[in-house]
């Protein structure tokens, strides 16, 4: 399960390998998981929303056997599970997430695996929170490239709502940098999701330095 509200805050490095650039291998992307993971995150989203299944499974089997840090499989239950991956990650186009908290309940998923839902309105949250979700992940929070389909930036105001409305674990995405963290934090939030700003460092101590600064804020 997520950890309570008043442990340090979660940081999610979410993947997009393709941010890596058009020469960019698995392999490239692997060893960006296994940095960050390196450097402290607390999970890890693989968000490769377009590799085919055989590849996503082993890209995820290669994250779990090499990594201490939670791995989240977003969309692909079937892989999820068969990564021996702590969870998966559902979006608006992914099963909804009751029909997967019941298929759990059934006893058909190993202990503690979690189920996460993403949510851009107070409304998703809500009933992200009836389906039995562990946690959810709102946005975008800020102005960023990789969540303009999802429109506006949801801003701090929203974010709080949501964190204030619900019970669950509400991570922010969307735009978070090393400025703007806190303000997430301040309003309720129980970590931080990101790409460019967990994915973009090379260099192995300016990484471990941006993540443990994100953990001190709580």
């Amino acid at each position: 399960m997520p950890p309570a509200p008043d442990s340090r805050p979660i940081v999610c490095y979410v993947t997009d390998r393709k941010a890596l650039g058009s020469g960019a291998s698995l392999q490239n992307l692997l060893a960006r998981i296994q940095s960050a993971a390196a450097a402290g995150v607390d999970w890890i989203q693989i968000r490769e929303k377009d590799l085919p299944g055989r590849e996503l499974l082993g890209l995820a089997r290669g994250a779990v056997e090499t990594v201490a840090a939670r791995i989240i499989v977003n969309d692909r239950l079937d892989v999820a599970l068969a990564a021996g991956a702590a969870g998966v990650h559902l979006g608006h186009e992914s099963v909804p997430a009751a029909e997967v908290v019941r298929w759990r309940r059934a006893g058909n998923a190993p202990a503690g695996f979690l189920v996460g839902v993403s949510c851009h309105s107070l409304k998703d949250a809500k009933e992200a929170e009836m389906a039995g979700a562990d946690y959810v992940i709102f946005g975008p929070v800020f102005e960023t490239p990789s969540k303009a389909a999802f429109g506006a930036p949801q801003g701090v105001a929203a974010l709080a709502a949501v964190c204030a409305a619900i019970r669950l674990p509400v991570i922010a995405i969307g735009g978070i940098d090393e400025e703007n963290a806190p303000e997430c934090l301040r309003a309720g939030a129980a970590g931080i999701a990101a790409i460019r700003l967990l994915q973009e460092p090379a260099d192995a101590a300016e990484l471990r330095r941006i993540v443990e600064r994100l953990h001190s804020v709580g």
